[in-house]
């Protein structure tokens, strides 16, 4: 999917008036499977959309333990800076699990839309509602739900990642073991 098109399935973009100015502010960026997009603790300013493939996001602690923190399958938007940096640190590492076609637009320079066009301000104010949606959701699920439950709420939630994703970051993702994951996926209580 390019650009453009991606763009205006948003209500509050399909307006052309003004979306060959903003579409210009948005720079095309590629990535090779494994390759990193953002990376823990350094400097990142940008906002992206990923066009095409797919992305995990993760954080390492001090003992190098990787937890998984996103899923990404394009079209999508890719968490905005806001909720993944802090002062222009990236608090997460963004890597490719396919090859990607990504777009991407500084966060200071979407910000200024945002001031500037009430469309952009709506269209970025509901991504960020969205995340922190999604987020919430999957809080909810590691704090209320048995691993069973969890995968069960993971399939509705994200149908065919399975399918996508190794199970090594599908667990990680659900507080689970990949050990406990693969029973789970075998066993019969599951919905």
């Amino acid at each position: 999917m390019d650009l453009r098109t991606f763009l205006r399935q948003s209500s509050d973009l399909s307006d052309a008036t003004y979306s060959d100015d903003f579409l210009s502010g948005w720079k095309r960026q590629r990535l090779t499977n494994g390759a990193h997009l953002t990376q823990q603790e350094q400097l990142e300013t940008g906002e992206f959309i990923l066009l095409k493939g797919c992305l995990a996001s993760s954080i390492c602690d001090q003992d190098g333990k990787e937890i998984c923190l996103g899923l990404y399958v394009g079209p999508c938007v890719v968490t905005p800076n806001i909720a993944r940096t802090r002062k222009g640190v990236s608090l997460v590492s963004i890597v490719a699990m396919t090859d990607c076609a990504l777009a991407r637009i500084d966060s200071e320079v979407l910000s200024n839309w945002m001031i500037s066009a009430e469309p952009v301000r709506n269209w970025a104010n509901a991504i960020l509602r969205e995340e922190l949606s999604r987020k919430v959701d999957r809080e909810w699920c590691l704090a209320a739900l048995s691993g069973a439950e969890r995968l069960f709420w993971f399939r509705q939630a994200y149908p065919g990642y399975e399918d996508i994703f190794p199970h090594r970051l599908i667990a990680s993702y659900l507080g689970v073991t990949p050990v406990t994951l693969s029973r789970l996926r075998t066993s019969n209580k599951i919905r």
